[in-house]
This record gives structure tokens, C-alpha cells and sequence, in this order.
């Protein structure tokens, strides 16, 4: 298969998973509105289903779902006139079997992603087949939001952790830049036996915004493969 068909039939799969999140979604929800290629499909489908006469409010979790939004004629509000979500849909790039744990991070948005979560009643996560792991960190590093200020002494913090960080560049000349103003440090872990302690770790480095992870949050996951949707929830 080329490389063509092989990302056709990805987004083919996105885009299944998506339609079948967006169910959840009913009339009179605030909803938040995540990032990234397979969020971008979920966000597709609520403009189609607002221009049929869903009445719902979005809260984006980046510019460029802002972006898209508007152009789809989806109302948006911030937390000033929204503290609590009744959903939040968003895509993943890695989701742990069983405990359904996130590495979330790589499009650059994982602080907003994580906030609105926070404030959402429900987390559903939309995910073709290839983003299931048995274990955290297989594939994905942890990216983690930091100050510029200081950044390499953050980095040392988090090498004493057992990461290897590398920061992200939007180009071989200068770094990628968050939309909150901020560098993100790329983290590979050896071990991510227990990545809620992981999480807690980082957190406590000072210059630290905010990691990847997603530990606990999910409620569900909408997985597409070519055996049609699944709907995975977390063990208990």
C-alpha cells in the first residue's frame, strides 16, 4: 500500500471514530473542543450537526480548533462564561489497554487540552487502532510544557527523573512556541511503570507548566479499526 493509501485509509478510520463520538453530544451541552488531526474530524462533525439545529456552546482547547470552529458557524465561550463542561471530545497519541492512561501533547496544545478536561464532566477520546499501547511510552515521548526561562535547568530536572528531554523546534533554527507562550520539552522514559507517579514527579519541577500525561481522566475511547468502532471504557 503507498504511502498515500496508507494515510487515506488512517483518516478514513479517524473519521469513523469521530462520527460515532460525536453521539455523545446532546442539545444544550458546552463542549470542549480538542486538537489535532483526529479532532479536527470531530470538530468536521459538529458543524455539520450545529447546521442542522444542535444547539450547542465549544470551548477550543487551541487557536487553530478556534479557527476551524468559526468557520463552521459553532458558537464558542470561554471559562469566564463556562467554569464546568458538560463534555469534552479529543484525540490521543497513545492510550494505554485496560487503564486507558494518555500521552496526549504532540500537536503542542496539552496544557489547554488538559485544563478543559479538567473542567469537563466527561473525557471521550477518539483514536484509530495504532494509538492502543500496553504500556505508556512505547512509541511517544512525553512532551512537557515549560517556561522559556530557565528551560535547560528544567530539563536537567527532568534527566534526574529518568526522562530524556529534547526540546521541540517548529524549525532547525528556532523552537516550537505553545500557544500560551511556552517551550515544549519532548521526554522519553524508560520506564513508565507507574506514570501517575510520573506525572506527580514532574509537576513538582519548578518551571514545569504542565506533562502529557493524562492519568485518570478518561471516560471513554472510540476506537476505529477496520473491524468497525469499538467503545472501550476504563477498568475499575
Amino acid at each position: 500500500m503507498s504511502f498515500e493509501a496508507v494515510g487515506a485509509e488512517r483518516d478514513r478510520l479517524k473519521r469513523a471514530a469521530a462520527l460515532r463520538a460525536i453521539d455523545y453530544v446532546e442539545n444544550g451541552m458546552v463542549v470542549g473542543l480538542g486538537t489535532g488531526s483526529t479532532a479536527y474530524f470531530v470538530v468536521e462533525g459538529l458543524g455539520q450537526r450545529v447546521a442542522q439545529g444542535l444547539k450547542i456552546v465549544g470551548i477550543p482547547t487551541s487557536e487553530r480548533t478556534a479557527a476551524q470552529a468559526r468557520q463552521l458557524s459553532i458558537p464558542l465561550a470561554t471559562f469566564a462564561e463556562h467554569q464546568r463542561l458538560d463534555l469534552t471530545i479529543d484525540g490521543a497519541d497513545e492510550v494505554e489497554r485496560g487503564t486507558l492512561h494518555l500521552i496526549k501533547g504532540l500537536g503542542g496544545a496539552l496544557l489547554r487540552e488538559k485544563v478543559v478536561a479538567a473542567a469537563s464532566e466527561r473525557l471521550v477520546i477518539v483514536v484509530d487502532r495504532d494509538k492502543l499501547v500496553d504500556r505508556l511510552g512505547e512509541h511517544t515521548p512525553v512532551p512537557v510544557e515549560v517556561t522559556q526561562f530557565g528551560w535547560q535547568a528544567t530539563a536537567a530536572s527532568l534527566e534526574r527523573l529518568g526522562g530524556k528531554p529534547e526540546l521541540r523546534h517548529a524549525a532547525p533554527d528556532h523552537a516550537f512556541i505553545t500557544d500560551n507562550g511556552n517551550y515544549i520539552l519532548d521526554s522519553r522514559f524508560a520506564q513508565l511503570d507507574d506514570p501517575g507517579a510520573i506525572e506527580r514527579a514532574i509537576a513538582m519541577i519548578v518551571g514545569v507548566i504542565e506533562s502529557g500525561l493524562f492519568i485518570g481522566r478518561t471516560s471513554a475511547v472510540v476506537v476505529a479499526s477496520d473491524d468497525g468502532v469499538q467503545v472501550m471504557t476504563p477498568d475499575r
